[in-house]
């Protein structure tokens, strides 16, 4: 599964925002279709929060998090999606359960522009101390 884009990366023109929204059109008629297909869920929560639909995005990763309750980069992108809503608790819990599951990519984790908000909340410190100790044990 791939990592969420981040809503922040580029400036859209109004073409590659119409492209979009009939992506997201396609992608939301595919799942009403077949609301337990992973990938096309996945595709969806990516396109809503390319364009700024944060409150959907979460809805679907929350769809995804009961579907796929193993997979890390579910709960990462669910951290992503709670932060981006500012809902820093439950941002912090997501990416806990993230690294719980198995999650690693700490030089991503620590540069995400989705997990921003987050970063600068203090419930972030907790994870910050999980983190150091899960490189010590990596070492």
């Amino acid at each position: 599964m791939p990592e969420k884009c981040s809503a922040r990366t580029k400036k859209w023109t109004r073409k590659e925002i119409r492209d979009l929204d009939v992506k997201i059109t396609f992608m939301e008629g595919v799942v009403r279709r077949d609301p337990k297909y992973v990938e096309a869920l996945q595709i969806l929560g990516d396109h809503y929060t390319q364009r700024g639909k944060y409150d959907h995005s979460l809805k679907v990763d929350q769809q995804l998090s009961r579907l796929e309750p193993r997979n890390p980069l579910v709960y990462y992108n669910l951290a992503c999606s709670y932060s981006l809503n500012r809902d820093f608790d439950l941002a912090a819990a997501a990416l806990e359960k993230a690294l719980t599951l198995g999650y690693r990519d700490f030089k991503w984790l620590a540069r995400d522009p989705d997990l921003r908000p987050l970063r600068k909340h203090p419930s972030f410190r907790h994870i910050e101390d999980k983190i150091r100790k899960m490189k010590v044990k990596v070492l």
